[in-house]
């Protein structure tokens, strides 16, 4: 009866609830679209939060967006007389109003990609690189508009400043934001700055304007709750960001998350961490000069410092007794930890024994193989929470003999269900077939396997298919493997997928297993920071 009542229309807030659940899966919310007319209002904002999340070669929702564009903004493209059948005709829905998570580098790159295609529709005398870059940017700026007077509701927006051709108008983005103060303001809960630029006078300019135009926008914002700053070495300063006399966000701002953010000659973290009144979540990737002093700055602060993410590589200068002194404040915090060069101490390999016991996703590195026991060790005693892990031994010495180790005493640690397991490893057939023995209790919901062995006589596919595929251990498959290549040419690739096979994938498909690519199915750690 409920059933009959959900398709009839009867219960649109319990439909909409159960359609959330697909807002990732394109596939079944365009299925969902011609069920009925409740059920095409409901998944279309839903399929429309997100346009640009997966990168296609389709790229026809830009025209359809701009189809939206009011009688003022389409005249600014007469100019460029773009053929009347560019643009689709009655759209049904105001589509750019659904938008709610907005990446400034995926929009200008799918409008480069796009206008690759739409510039056979412009003028003959419009069509050479210069006038086909001005028309790249004249839509960017166009459709930025069209989000502002269409009042979509973000939730997210990520600002990303990367040398490239199809992001050079990013400025001038910048400063149309900043004109509409409400659009930043009332909307955006989720800010985020991420900037890669190369070296140079012309970069150091877009750098200079760029960062005041950023610093304009974080003081205008008044209801942050979470940003993410990502800043090359040289490039925006992450204290002046913070220590801003004029920060609005003391009182809503609760999480953090700083990646390959510069900490050199960092002072004051009292004064930047006591003005935030309501942090509770703050995550260290990848950051530079992380130090003794650095740490010592977290260890005084009279209020709790909670470190949900750390993510450190060699380039760290942080002893045994510090980081000790680290963990013991912050470890029952800690989610989310990696290392690119392992856990080289006993006396920190007790320490995150000791006060570590929530975290959720592991990831191990460029270790020595004198550690792997310690580090197994670990995993064993993250059982109870663990979901995520990432072992990767490529850069490692003696990597195949690492390899080895792994696998033979691997499975007999993990836990009996695995969310992700990434596995980057130099392997060999008996070894691969000792790890799935071992862990045949675990069900792995995405399994990743990256093997670097030049495979003379060791495809370990069938074992994949006996142990894997047939006892459906897995829900999500990518398989990669890499062998030597017999040409100069460095353009042939010299690794093959199993996604790519089309009988593969079928036959997993029969065990409910999908496959995937491998690049395309990593999870990042900086992925885990976001809500």
């Amino acid at each position: 009866m409920s059933c009959s009542k959900i398709f009839s229309g009867e219960l649109p807030e319990l439909t909409y609830d159960i359609l959330k659940y697909f807002k990732n899966d394109f596939s079944t919310l365009h299925s969902c679209i011609l069920v009925n007319r409740l059920w095409c209002r409901l998944a279309i904002p839903l399929l429309w939060e997100n346009p640009f999340s997966k990168p296609t070669g389709n790229y026809k929702f830009i025209e359809i967006c701009l189809d939206n564009l009011n009688g003022d903004l389409k005249t600014e493209l007469n100019e460029y007389r773009i053929e009347d059948n560019l643009f689709p005709s009655n759209t049904l829905f105001n589509y750019p109003s659904f938008i709610r998570y907005l990446n400034t580098h995926t929009i200008f790159y799918s409008i480069y990609k796009w206008s690759e295609i739409a510039k056979k529709t412009l003028k003959p005398e419009k069509r050479n690189l210069y006038e086909v870059k001005n028309f790249q940017k004249l839509i960017q700026i166009l459709f930025f508009k069209l989000i502002i007077d269409n009042e979509a509701n973000l939730h997210t927006l990520k600002i990303e400043l990367i040398s490239s051709t199809w992001n050079s108008h990013f400025n001038n983005l910048l400063e149309l934001i900043l004109q509409n103060p409400n659009f930043i303001i009332h909307n955006v809960k989720n800010l985020t700055f991420y900037t890669r630029i190369h070296n140079d006078s012309t970069s150091d300019n877009t750098y200079m304007i760029a960062k005041n135009l950023i610093l304009q926008l974080i003081n205008l914002h008044q209801n942050l709750k979470n940003i993410s700053l990502s800043f090359d070495i040289n490039f925006l300063s992450y204290k002046s960001l913070l220590l801003t006399k004029d920060y609005n966000c003391s009182n809503t701002l609760n999480t953090i998350t700083l990646c390959h953010v510069n900490f050199k000659d960092i002072i004051n973290l009292d004064k930047i961490f006591d003005q935030l009144k309501v942090l509770e979540s703050v995550h260290l990737i990848y950051c530079y000069s992380l130090n003794n002093s650095f740490i010592q700055q977290i260890i005084n602060l009279n209020r709790p410092f909670k470190l949900k993410s750390l993510i450190i590589d060699s380039r760290s200068q942080i002893d045994d007794s510090s980081f000790q002194l680290l963990l013991r404040k912050c470890g029952g915090y800690l989610e989310n930890f990696g290392s690119k060069f392992g856990v080289q101490s006993e006396i920190l390999h007790e320490s995150i024994i000791k006060y570590c016991k929530n975290i959720k996703s592991f990831y191990l590195s460029e270790f020595k193989d004198q550690i792997i026991y310690l580090l197994l060790d670990l995993i064993e005693n993250m059982k109870q929470s663990l979901n995520y892990l990432t072992i990767i031994v490529s850069n490692c010495e003696n990597y195949i003999e690492c390899s080895s180790i792994i696998l033979q005493n691997l499975g007999q640690v993990l836990p009996f269900k695995l969310e992700y397991l990434d596995l980057v490893l130099h392997i060999k057939m008996s070894d691969f077939e000792v790890f799935l023995k071992n862990s045949q209790d675990t069900f792995i919901k995405k399994l990743l396997i990256n093997n670097f062995n030049d495979l003379k006589g060791q495809d370990i596919l069938s074992y994949i298919k006996e142990y894997i595929m047939k006892k459906k251990r897995a829900k999500y498959l990518a398989f990669m493997y890499s062998y030597e290549s017999t040409s100069d040419d460095e353009d042939i690739e010299n690794y093959k997928e199993l996604a790519s096979m089309k009988d593969e994938v079928e036959e997993f498909k029969l065990y409910g297993i999908k496959l995937l690519s491998y690049y395309g199915s990593l999870i990042s750690f900086y992925e885990f920071t976001r809500d």
